[in-house]
């Protein structure tokens, strides 16, 4: 944002998704920027707030709203009480304790990655999560619900009737390819750290994954949820990428070249659902190679609504906020050459109908929020990684 106003630029400036807050945004970054920033929740909904802040009719008070909005938001945070943190080492300490001699450490199949560049697009629509698509459109509510709803029933009924015939057309088109790759490692636990190893000696390390502790609350960190170094019981560690593919840019770009801006919107909010559907299909895959999930017997409400066992957390996101952590899992499943998404210099994932995370398979894994930490947690982070990663570290205090 300080850059953006030393260059003198006048476009919005959007903040992705759960990889922050509005408060966050409305705090540290808006005040440093003429124009507007606003802080979008969803992927979905990024093509309605950029037609609204872009529009000639709308855009002034679009603007003018969010920057109320914003100050209202600054004002409460300064009369409100400041919550206090625990010093670092003294949240470590009080770290939840596991006992690992009664829970069940699966091995899976195979260690490394496994390349999918021929995934079927007819298997992935089946792990859709229909919810979010409408949220593109504000209309609110949860699916099936929302097609019988006396305010929105009509309208959605319409919208997907529209979505599934353009799924259709790309399935009968063969005009996307989505791909994905995944892979598991030899690994375990030491503070937040978690170690990975180039094989099942456990003699030579891989690479290190860096996790965060909450400073507040119960003080977890997802490394607890990997048995320790020093435990006889070996665990894994697995990780994704997953994409629609960079076709679906290119096809709503020519949607709205030939001024259909309805099918433009249309195919890019089909393009998350793709993605999304990719993440929560080989996350299935996932526990069935770590065995677990053979008998699985889940309905696609039960996967939407996690009713399996293990998480799948993504770097960015409340569970481990350090963005950085991905340069490290795309190097792991070399993920530019197996899947073609990229991370920009900002790490964004690009095409953006493109999911990455991690596969945690504790039977009691829950996702955390590790909220703000310490100025002793980012410089123990900052010791452990390169000049060029201190920029996003800071932004975690």
């Amino acid at each position: 944002a300080q850059e953006m106003e030393r260059r003198g630029f006048k476009v919005p400036l959007l903040i992705g998704g759960a990889t922050t807050s509005s408060l966050h945004t409305a705090l540290k970054i808006a005040p440093h920027y003429h124009g507007a920033v606003d802080q979008v929740g969803d992927a979905s909904l990024v093509v309605k707030v950029c037609n609204d802040l872009l529009s000639d009719e709308r855009k002034e008070e679009t603007v003018k709203q969010l920057k109320e909005k914003q100050e209202k938001m600054r004002q409460r945070y300064a009369d409100g009480p400041t919550k206090k943190l625990t010093a670092f080492d003294e949240a470590r300490a009080q770290k939840p304790v596991i006992d690992w001699s009664e829970k069940d450490v699966p091995k899976p199949e195979f260690t490394g990655t496994k390349v999918f560049d021929q995934v079927a697009l007819s298997e992935v629509r089946q792990y859709i999560d229909w919810s979010p698509f409408f949220w593109t459109w504000e209309l609110k509510g949860l699916y099936p619900k929302i097609l019988t709803h006396e305010k929105y029933g009509e309208e959605a009924t319409k919208l997907r009737e529209d979505a599934i015939d353009m799924l259709d057309k790309l399935e009968n088109d063969n005009a996307i390819h989505p791909k994905a790759v995944i892979g598991f490692w030899p690994a375990a636990s030491k503070s937040e750290d978690v170690i990975l190893y180039t094989d099942e000696t456990r003699k030579t390390e891989l690479e290190t994954m860096h996790f965060m502790r909450q400073q507040s609350g119960k003080f977890n960190c997802l490394a607890d949820y990997i048995t320790s170094e020093k435990s006889d019981k070996k665990d894994y560690l697995g990780g994704f990428v997953v994409t629609a593919g960079p076709e679906i840019d290119k096809i709503a770009q020519e949607y709205k070249t030939a001024g259909d801006d309805y099918n433009a919107i249309l195919v890019q909010a089909i393009g998350d659902r793709i993605a999304e559907a990719m993440a929560e299909m080989f996350h299935k895959k996932a526990r069935e190679f770590w065995g677990y999930g053979k008998a699985e017997d889940l309905t696609n409400e039960e996967l939407i609504k996690e009713k399996y066992r293990g998480i799948r957390p993504a770097p960015g996101y409340p569970a481990c906020p350090d963005h950085t952590e991905k340069w490290t899992l795309f190097k792991l499943l070399d993920a530019e050459n197996n899947t073609g998404v990229k991370l920009t210099e900002n790490l964004a994932m690009h095409p953006a109908s493109s999911v990455s995370g991690y596969f945690f398979s504790y039977e009691d894994a829950k996702y955390i929020n590790v909220g703000k930490v310490g100025e002793d947690q980012v410089k123990s982070l900052k010791a452990k990684k390169p000049e060029r990663t201190h920029r996003f570290l800071d932004a975690l205090k």
